[in-house]
């Protein structure tokens, strides 16, 4: 790499299942040479309302001490950033949802113009929708003017798990962890990110980096 790239990993996760991903795709990025940070968006609910759920609260107390809330300031840092969600209906979590209206400001002076962007997800079921929602994360992308890089079959990890989309995992009604072929796919995605984002700050093509 020709300049340390800078990750930003974005995530939302109530059981740990997206954290297990987002934790491999750190190290991996790490062991790429790139510098890393790792968020957790925060819950939009109340504690009342989170111990309905069994083991939400605790995880989010759990999480929220090991990782900072993702800030506008992370994404401005970051030549690209990676986003992790549970998939909840078919759509994102809320939780991540809510760190993108964060980012109308940055979307106004085209802060975020030209990084890397990519995602990946986890669901219960193998129809629980993390082809969807990984694809529907590309929108506020590109409005974002995010170059959007989905995995393809670009190694075989891809062939094992995931999609061409990005990333994911079938977790179950008891929350399995990842499979072994899971944390290969979201690894090589988090490389291929950080290898993509290192080629645009070569050709001198990341204009809004912020030292």
């Amino acid at each position: 790499m020709p300049d340390t790239v800078r990750l930003l990993i974005a995530f939302y996760s109530r059981s740990g299942s997206v954290e297990r991903l987002a934790v491999a795709a750190a190290a991996a990025a790490e062991a790429a040479g790139a510098t890393v940070r790792l968020r957790r968006a925060r819950e939009v609910v109340d504690e009342a309302t989170m111990r309905k759920s069994d083991g939400w609260l605790d995880n989010a107390q759990r999480q929220n001490a090991l990782y900072e809330a993702p800030a506008t300031a992370d994404a401005e840092w970051a030549d690209a950033i990676l986003f992790g969600t549970p998939c909840y209906f078919g759509a994102m979590a809320t939780e991540l949802k809510a760190f993108f209206d964060q980012l109308g400001p940055q979307w106004k002076r085209g802060a975020l113009a030209g990084k890397v962007g990519g995602a990946f997800a986890t669901a219960s079921w193998p129809h629980g929708g993390t082809e969807i929602v990984t694809f529907s994360l590309y929108a506020p992308m590109a409005h974002l003017g995010m170059v959007v890089v989905p995995t393809g079959y670009t190694d075989e990890a891809m062939l094992e798990a995931g999609s061409p989309y990005g990333a994911s995992a079938i977790v179950g009604a008891e929350n399995r962890p990842p499979r072994t072929e899971d944390l290969d796919a979201v690894r090589h995605q988090a490389r291929r990110m950080c290898a993509i984002a290192g080629a645009l700050l070569a050709a001198d093509e990341m204009p809004n980096r912020k030292d």
